[in-house]
């Protein structure tokens, strides 16, 4: 894995690529930071790691969209796959690479709540906490860009299915509030889910039985539950899906100046299950 993250870590910085995206992403929280905190004189940094949140949408999908689909493309893969090192060692060499270049732009924005102490009222527990949330959140959408690079052989694809992933996950809060809040409305919408998840272990596993198995006993779940007590089911898929929101979690950090413990549960387990798919997804390639 060591020779594999210094062999990507000197790629990105030996190309274009990660001074584009140390550059593009610090350029904007420093435009943020100019405008709400040294000239409007707000004391919080937060604010300005909450609004260039956005910036991700366009950043990421640069730094992930070669991370597997140009080993795919130039067939090099193959050499990885045969190499005498696991899937898990390839992927998390990959991965710890890409946030060793995220880390750059991070690190440079650890010294705005320093400007601003030395220029007045800081809070720099709140600040620093948001970085942390802030890298977390990054550390998140990386890995959907690296899960997404493992599907394809593009990066062109790669890229596009990034972004608009992302712009998903941007979205969710709004996205979230038009999902049906009826008993009815949410039993429906939690099968839509299931069929998803069903479709997603197929993939993974190739094996229909035990797609068909997950499938017939989540049915059989939601039906006795719903039977049971149809009450329970309102407002319920909103709600569940909603305890999913990235920026939510941010949100805490950001606006609410608290640390939470739950949200950075939230980031790093799903940081770790992206991280489990992309092993998955090279690991069926390499037993094909």
């Amino acid at each position: 894995m060591k020779a594999i993250y210094k062999r990507e870590v000197s790629s990105y910085f030996n190309s274009m690529i990660g001074w584009i995206f140390v550059a593009v992403l610090t350029v904007f929280i420093g435009i943020y930071f100019f405008a709400y905190n040294l000239f409007q004189g707000y004391p919080y940094f937060s604010l300005s790691l909450g609004s260039s949140l956005f910036i991700f949408m366009v950043v990421v999908p640069i730094l992930t969209m070669r991370s597997m689909a140009d080993e795919r493309h130039t067939k090099t893969d193959q050499l990885l796959l045969t190499a005498p090192v696991s899937v898990t060692a390839v992927v998390l060499g990959k991965y710890f690479a890409m946030l060793t270049v995220f880390a750059v732009p991070v690190a440079i924005a650890c010294l705005c709540p320093l400007i601003i102490a030395l220029n007045g009222t800081a809070f720099l527990l709140a600040d620093y906490g948001a970085i942390l949330a802030f890298f977390l959140l990054g550390a998140v959408e990386i890995a959907v860009g690296m899960l997404i690079s493992s599907l394809t052989e593009s990066q062109i694809i790669a890229a596009v299915g990034t972004f608009g992933l992302l712009l998903l996950l941007y979205l969710w809060d709004g996205l979230v509030g038009f999902l049906p809040s009826t008993a009815v409305g949410s039993l429906l919408g939690f099968f839509v889910v299931l069929i998803l998840v069903c479709f997603l272990i197929n993939a993974l596993s190739n094996n229909w039985k035990v797609t068909a198995g997950v499938l017939v006993a989540g049915a059989a779940v939601l039906i006795a539950f719903y039977l049971r007590d149809s009450s329970v089911f309102a407002n319920l898929l909103p709600d569940v899906l909603g305890k999913f929101s990235l920026l939510s979690a941010f949100d805490s950090f950001s606006t609410d100046h608290v640390f939470d413990v739950p949200g950075i549960l939230l980031y790093l387990s799903i940081s770790a299950l992206l991280v489990f798919l992309t092993v998955q997804v090279i690991q069926k390639r390499r037993w094909n």
